[in-house]
């Protein structure tokens, strides 16, 4: 591990840690053993004076063997059965474990609409911080019981980025079954090297990834790039490593480089913006020409209606919107200052002319950079 990584575990006092179903499933049901090493690991790491916070997969793996299904379910209500069957061994177990340390835990779950809402995510931060205040390890989990298609997160991957940034984390840990991030699938291709350190996803990152979801989860490579996305860009830094070897999470503290670390941008965001980028539920998309991707992304401009080509969805002032270029591709996400209709009308005006088409004139910008997050790394 180099010093800039060494310096970063150093000085991280909140860590969120995601552990998934490759990991903790075993012969259809939990791998006790795993459960109880990063257990054990993420209680140490408790008493040394960090906070740590728990992301963990498992309660369909859980369910599955206490039903004895023999196979993941394909149905969502059968999927969502298992949770329910699954959840609460899963949590006891991670109690009893964390008890033989003299910690307590608390389950947390959760929907996409607890963090999409401003208020929920802000009550909901609020929570967890008292549960760290207090000395309780929270483990959270995607509300899968009562979940639909429409408020999933989809994978506990992206949960994690998402609590990372909730907490304003210092560190963000994904255990997986694979040690690390591959320019290749490294369980059908033995070519395949292991990338030690990210500093940017490109395409080919991407592409690598792509379709190679894990056995008994929903994720695979492909939503922990997504979640490094996240995490980059917000300035928290994430690893990726091998959750069943032994020691994983304390030999990263100790300095022993482990899987793939991810760098970050030099400069956090601040809670609000991180909400916006990354968490809030968007209504509507705008499409921009290539002079406002440039002055969005490379300067930090405010979007003007003159680089605006397309307006899609129905939403009203202060909505959260994805803003793309004309290929497709989300450069990053706002509030507005219009609604959609007000946007189609006025698009590729130049602000002087936006009282004449509309009448009257708030403002200038469509969404201003205050209000702008862009997701996207300049080139």
């Amino acid at each position: 591990m180099d010093k800039d990584q060494k310096r970063l575990f150093d000085s991280a006092r909140r860590v969120v840690v995601k552990v998934g179903s490759g990991v903790l499933s075993f012969n259809g049901g939990i791998n006790h053993n795993v459960v109880a090493s990063i257990s054990r690991q993420m209680a140490a790491l408790t008493q040394g004076g960090r906070e740590m916070i728990l992301v963990s997969s498992g309660a369909v793996a859980a369910g599955v063997a206490k039903v004895a299904l023999g196979r993941r379910p394909a149905s969502m209500p059968e999927k969502q059965a298992a949770a329910a069957v699954g959840q609460a061994g899963l949590i006891l177990e991670y109690e009893l474990r964390f008890a033989e340390a003299g910690l307590k835990v608390a389950q947390v779950l959760l929907t996409r609409n607890d963090l999409s809402h401003r208020g929920r995510y802000l009550n909901a931060r609020n929570t967890l911080n008292t549960l760290l205040a207090w000395g309780v390890v929270p483990i959270i989990n995607e509300n899968d019981t009562v979940v639909t298609d429409e408020i999933r997160f989809g994978d506990n991957d992206n949960l994690s980025a998402m609590i990372a940034l909730l907490l304003d984390a210092d560190l963000l840990i994904n255990l997986t079954d694979i040690d690390g991030l591959y320019d290749g699938d490294p369980r059908t291709n033995p070519d395949a090297k292991r990338l030690e350190v990210v500093e940017k996803i490109t395409p080919a990152i991407e592409a690598s990834a792509k379709g190679r979801p894990g056995a008994m989860g929903t994720g695979g490579m492909w939503t922990k790039i997504e979640a490094a996305k996240k995490s980059m860009a917000s300035g928290v830094p994430m690893v990726i490593a091998c959750g069943s070897r032994p020691k994983v999470l304390t030999d990263l503290f100790e300095g022993i480089a482990q899987g793939t670390f991810f760098v970050p941008r030099a400069d956090k965001l601040g809670s609000r913006k991180r909400w916006i980028g990354f968490t809030s539920q968007t209504f509507g998309e705008v499409t921009v020409d290539d002079g406002a991707v440039k002055a969005l992304v490379e300067r930090g401009k405010s979007l003007l209606p003159s680089g605006i080509l397309d307006v899609s969805g129905a939403f009203d002032v202060g909505a959260a919107v994805a803003v793309c270029d004309a290929r497709g591709n989300e450069l990053g996400r706002g509030l507005t200052n219009f609604k959609a209709e007000d946007i189609r009308a006025i698009k590729g005006l130049k602000t002087d002319q936006i009282a004449d088409c509309l009448g009257s004139k708030e403002y200038d910008e469509v969404i201003h950079r205050d209000n702008l997050v862009v997701t996207v790394a300049a080139p």
